[in-house]
């Protein structure tokens, strides 16, 4: 669907003097696309992803057919154009493009990288991927990028940070792949069964009817990733398993991708247990955020802050960080999460 003139002309004399981009820095870039079947969820409904890249680099852009010009500052409108190229790739290779995948792409044009994730080979996907069997996950923050990498050529990769910035997601996302490929025989998510700052009580039924609770971030992230079916054959079968870290003692973990969620909720001891587990032929994801320990008074330091001091530096073992910039949730996840950084520190 070719798309009609966009704001240039019939909207511009709605925007207040500050909009415009500083006339004495000022460059044009146009943009062509040749796919034009693309372009309506290119620019979205009423031009929205147009209106958030402006918002959110403080460039001004207009539309016309195929063709899309940028004016602003020179950074800005490269990294504009940039992510446009980036949004029309994913749409191309039949990825989904929300909001929330337009503002992954601005944060990684401030990055040397986004040319070669949205590249990939001409015409081709992403270089960056994983790809499951409901879905294909491409990073979606600059972190992500080193993240993807560190699973792919590490046995144990440590991931800190905040709520929302996918460390979870793109570790099962991973698992997954290689359950999928051959590559691991088995597939074990685990989760210290820690009550989050409130105390529930005794919960009714078998040992699986009280852990399911703690564990249910887990299921969901398998459940995005897999058919429903197939996660509730392959968790029957044994080759998907969900439990609490008490249920890993006396253990060895071999042929297996391992991720232990929530480890800031571990103590040292715990941590020592869960990670020599390992075995031949696996991979260890530990992701938690040391900022959020829900660890009960008296209990003493958390085990991922132990490790990860303990542990950074030692050969096959990789420690990646996220910070708030990193957050793919929702935008306001973020800002959220600075908010409470921000008064506490």
């Amino acid at each position: 669907m070719a798309r009609k003139f966009s704001r240039a002309s019939d909207e511009a004399h709605h925007r207040p003097d500050h909009s415009r981009p500083d006339q004495h820095r000022r460059a044009r870039v146009e943009v062509e696309f040749d796919e034009q079947t693309v372009l309506g969820a290119l620019f979205g409904q009423f031009d929205t992803n147009l209106v958030l890249i402006e918002n959110r680099l403080g460039v001004y852009i207009s539309a016309r057919g195929n063709r899309v010009l940028i004016e602003g500052p020179d950074d800005p409108v490269a990294r504009a154009r940039d992510v446009l190229k980036g949004m029309h790739q994913r749409l191309l290779s039949g990825q989904e493009l929300d909001g929330g995948a337009v503002e992954s792409l601005i944060a990684m044009s401030s990055e040397p990288t986004l040319e070669g994730i949205i590249s990939g080979m001409p015409g081709g996907p992403p270089a960056i991927m994983i790809r499951t069997r409901k879905k294909t996950i491409v990073p979606r923050s600059p972190t992500q990028i080193e993240y993807m990498k560190a699973l792919i050529s590490n046995d144990v990769i440590f991931a800190l940070g905040p709520a929302g910035t996918g460390k979870t997601y793109v570790a099962v996302a991973q698992a997954v792949a290689q359950l999928m490929s051959g590559s691991v025989q088995r597939l074990i998510l685990s989760r210290p069964a820690v009550e989050a700052g409130e105390k529930i009580g005794f919960l009714p039924g078998d040992m699986k009817e009280k852990v399911d609770p703690y564990l249910r971030p887990l299921y969901d992230a398998l459940y995005d990733c897999m058919p429903p079916e197939q996660v509730e054959r392959r968790i029957a079968s044994g080759e998907i398993e969900i439990a609490p870290i008490a249920f890993m003692r006396g253990r060895t973990l071999a042929d297996a991708f391992v991720i232990l969620d929530e480890a800031q909720n571990t103590t040292p001891a715990q941590m020592k247990m869960f990670l020599t587990r390992f075995g031949q032929n696996s991979r260890m994801v530990v992701c938690g955020d040391p900022k959020q320990t829900d660890l009960p008074g008296g209990v003493g330091a958390s085990g991922l802050n132990d490790a990860v001091q303990r542990l950074e530096g030692v050969e096959g073992i990789a420690t990646v960080r996220f910070n708030i910039a990193d957050v793919v949730r929702h935008p306001i996840v973020g800002r959220i999460v600075e908010a409470y950084e921000g008064k506490d520190a």
